[in-house]
């Protein structure tokens, strides 16, 4: 994963900057959706986005979300976290890092590698390596 240093929150001069980066035409909307998504490290479904764009005044659809959170995930301005099927959460640190995910409060964190005992990666099939791991712990109460 690129760790990309951001500096939260980012402006809209840099929010445009960011998008160029990844060679995203920067787009009104995609500059809104990005400027939400970039006021602190944070995760977010794209109900969420969705409902925080609209409350600062923006106009945005439902399909206008998904589809530019499908781009940025692939063009990696974002990391998509999968939980499940019905739960997706766009993280906007694109630090190397991993989730814990408790399970009775729906609140996804943060975990450094520094913070993982271990994690055993298993043997490769020849030519093969890893560029890059998604953990995500689910916990619960006991």
């Amino acid at each position: 994963m690129n760790s990309l240093n951001i500096s939260f929150p980012l402006e809209r001069n840099d929010v445009v900057s960011l998008l160029q980066h990844f060679n995203i035409s920067p787009t009104r909307q995609r500059i809104e959706i990005a400027e939400f998504l970039f006021q602190r490290p944070q995760h977010l479904s794209a109900e969420k986005i969705l409902d925080g764009v609209t409350e600062a005044g923006n106009r945005v659809s439902r399909a206008t979300v998904y589809n530019t959170m499908g781009l940025f995930t692939n063009k990696g301005v974002v990391r998509e976290v999968l939980i499940d099927r019905e739960r997706v959460f766009y993280d906007s640190n694109t630090d190397a890092h991993q989730h814990l995910y408790n399970v009775d409060t729906g609140e996804l964190t943060d975990i450094y590698d520094t913070e993982v005992d271990k994690i055993v990666i298993p043997n490769l099939p020849e030519g093969l390596k890893v560029v890059d791991t998604d953990v995500v712990f689910k916990v619960a109460s006991e």
